[in-house]
């Protein structure tokens, strides 16, 4: 399955032209909010898949994509900290432009709770590796799961990550909730009939500008039909949020970015 990792540079900016080109026909009010006022709107997406006592409640976030925006990035880590998760998950796509790398993960490492995270097919085209970016993560308790697995919340969880290039399968485990980390949406479909408990994915970016009946105007290739939300599939429940930051083009209309809260 070859997804953007493979797309060379000239179908990527194609993507950042049409969502401009999109913005840039709508009413000036709308396009103000697409433009100004969205692309930071942060919210905050709770979904309870259990319930009773020894619960873990975890938070995931997606697809930074940062570029400098100091502001905002203190925003998303202030909002993660209020909301105190037993550990966070990250799928992919810190940065688009190796530059940003180390910024970026200093803001990974404000994050008071454990954070787990996967590559991203941003990792991948900019250059940046795991070995750079495992130590960040492991300062906050958690790890970089490329193609691993960890058992957490007292070994109730097991967290198994997938690696954007060369993904390696990890069965779930029996006796504990599996959880699956992965960036292509369409991985679940590519899952060797496991099933699991819940899966995570981001890439989409719930397509940053989504118009109302009609959904995304454009999606990257790997994300299939699961663009945003929850998803019911024979692999497990799948969920792909919208994301943290943009691709390309700072705008957003009909798409906020967002932190999705579960408990499990």
């Amino acid at each position: 399955m070859k997804f953007d990792h493979d797309k060379p540079k000239s179908k990527l900016m194609s993507r950042r032209g049409f969502l401009l080109a999109s913005c840039l026909a709508l009413p000036p009010v709308v396009l103000l909010d697409a433009t100004e006022i969205e692309p930071t709107e942060l919210k905050i997406t709770t979904k309870k898949l259990a319930k009773g006592p020894g619960s873990c409640r975890f938070l995931h976030f997606s697809d930074l994509h940062f570029k400098g925006d100091r502001a905002y990035m203190a925003q998303v880590v202030k909002t993660i900290n209020g909301l105190s998760p037993d550990f966070v998950c990250f799928t992919g796509d810190i940065v688009e432009n190796l530059p940003y790398l180390k910024e970026a993960l200093g803001f990974i490492e404000q994050i008071k709770s454990p954070v787990f995270g996967v590559q991203g097919n941003h990792e991948f085209l900019c250059g940046a590796c795991d070995e750079e970016i495992a130590p960040s993560f492991a300062r906050t308790g958690g790890a970089w799961l490329s193609n691993r697995e960890q058992l957490i919340c007292g070994d109730r969880i097991n967290l198994i990550g997938m690696a954007c290039v060369a993904p390696a399968l990890f069965p779930p485990r029996a006796g504990v909730k599996n959880v699956l980390l992965a960036h292509y949406p369409m991985r679940v479909e590519k899952l060797g009939g496991h099933r699991y408990d819940l899966i995570l994915a981001g890439h989409s970016h719930g397509g940053q500008v989504r118009l109302p009946m009609i959904g995304p105007l454009f999606l990257p290739r790997g994300v299939g039909p699961y663009d945003y939300g929850f998803y019911t599939t024979p692999a497990g429940t799948l969920y792909v949020t919208s994301g943290i930051g943009c691709m390309g083009s700072t705008i957003r209309f009909n798409c906020r970015p967002e932190v999705a809260v579960f408990e499990i």
